[in-house]
């Protein structure tokens, strides 16, 4: 399996990109969760701090597909060189304003100002994946498989390490990692400029591609369902949460949740690892399906150990649905906007995840931690019908981002979620929430 791997890392570049577009994807997991430490331990208001970590969420679900649009047209380095050096002053004003307790409204303008500029990194290392190994469709499924497994990584370790910094060092510090990998590791990889894909500001202008991604019918399913997944998931941890509270045992919440993310990630790698034939839309299908009908055990644990064994399990079926759900992507959109739709079914996981958390956390101030379960359960419920019903519209294209007269190689690549969002947001919005007896 590792020497499936080796084998597109030793693509020329390829190391050099991978690596700095990790670091670069650490803020996708800190800055969330990082927000809402700082403003609940300085204003003392989980409720002030929930609020602007969502206004953060919703500037970045807003405006990111936007820069990915001029990222496909203009180039990842001349768009978002300026907009990390922007993203990075917004969370340093929202770090000035929250220690110096400024007015709320500031806090919000910052928040606003980081998220609509932030971007998704996770979609610029799949273009430039797409861009390095377009001519092997395995080993692009293998590639992106591995950006998978890292983006599970990043979601494991962000959360605890801006949790251990805003409790054990400063309010603020658990924000000042998340700006440096941003500045540092974002401009490395911007720099690397021989692995760039071309934009398509280059081309003819007959040849340029028009209109919003969202005109096709799949892009539309597939958000649709990426924010049903994201409920799940941000249901999920504010969930645990308070079950492990009930049970008298909080601390064993994140340890919990991180054996939820290991399912994913293991899955992730002996998934890239594999060749697969079968067609892409009946995989994803599948994936969803599995993931649907495995959280409903979560609704019957009854102890942290059933759920954690409930909850590994059931991780595997994770990082092959956000892997084949974004692949669906290459074969629905027009290859010159390939970023842009990436990005969109990347900020619908981060908006399932605000949803889910948010609604779940009112559900268990109500009715305890299974009224919370019950939301995973039906979060699940929605992004298998919407799935099924359909499903015929999900088949990629001819023409989409490769040869029509070979789809089926379409539909071998496979990506991941960037995410990005998704253990690491959630960890962030269960934060948001209130706390149960905490999105």
């Amino acid at each position: 399996m590792l020497q499936t791997y080796r084998d597109v890392l030793a693509r020329p570049g390829a190391l050099g990109f991978s690596s700095t577009g990790v670091v670069a994807r650490l803020p996708m997991s800190m800055v969330g969760i990082g927000i809402v430490l700082m403003v609940e331990a300085l204003y003392g208001s989980y409720g002030l701090a929930g609020r602007v970590s969502a206004v953060f969420v919703v500037a970045q679900a807003v405006c990111s597909p936007q820069i990915a649009r001029l990222v496909d047209r203009h180039g990842q380095a001349r768009v978002m060189r300026p907009a990390v050096l922007v993203s990075a002053a917004g969370i340093v004003l929202l770090v000035v304003a929250a220690t110096s307790r400024a007015h709320p409204v500031w806090l919000y303008v910052s928040a606003v100002l980081a998220g609509a500029t932030i971007g998704s990194f996770g979609a610029l290392v799949r273009a430039r994946w797409t861009h390095a190994l377009g001519d092997d469709p395995r080993r692009v499924h293998t590639a992106f498989s591995l950006e998978s497994a890292l983006d599970e990584l990043v979601f494991v370790v962000g959360p605890v390490l801006a949790t251990l910094l805003a409790t054990s060092v400063a309010p603020a510090a658990g924000l000042v990692v998340p700006v440096v990998a941003m500045v540092l590791g974002g401009l490395a990889f911007l720099a690397q400029r021989r692995t760039e894909p071309p934009p398509t500001g280059t081309l003819p202008a007959a040849e340029r591609p028009r209109g919003s991604v969202l005109r096709s019918p799949g892009m539309v399913v597939l958000v649709v369902v990426f924010v049903a997944m994201g409920a799940i998931f941000g249901a999920t941890d504010v969930s645990t949460v308070a079950f492990a509270e009930e049970v008298g045992r909080p601390g064993l919440a994140g340890p919990v949740l991180a054996v939820f993310a290991l399912g994913s990630l293991l899955s992730g790698l002996l998934y890239g690892a594999r060749h697969w034939t079968s067609p892409l839309h009946r995989r994803f299908a599948l994936g969803v399906i599995a993931l649907a009908v495995g959280v409903c055990a979560f609704f019957l644990a009854q102890s942290l150990a059933v759920l954690a064994i409930v909850m590994f399990v059931v991780g595997f079926a994770i990082a092959p649905s956000l892997v084949n759900g974004n692949a669906l992507v290459q074969g629905l959109v027009p290859a010159g906007r390939l970023t842009e739709g990436l990005t969109w079914v990347s900020t619908a996981l981060g908006v399932g995840v605000s949803v889910g958390s948010s609604v779940a956390g009112a559900r268990i101030d109500a009715g305890g931690a299974h009224a919370g379960f019950l939301v995973v359960v039906v979060s699940g419920a929605a992004a298998l019908v919407a799935t099924l019903v359909a499903l015929p519209v999900l088949r990629p294209r001819p023409g989409a981002t490769a040869p029509a007269e070979d789809v089926r190689r379409v539909e071998d690549l496979s990506t991941s979620a960037t995410g990005g969002a998704t253990v690491a947001a959630c960890e962030s919005a269960s934060q948001a929430a209130p706390r149960p007896g905490e999105g």
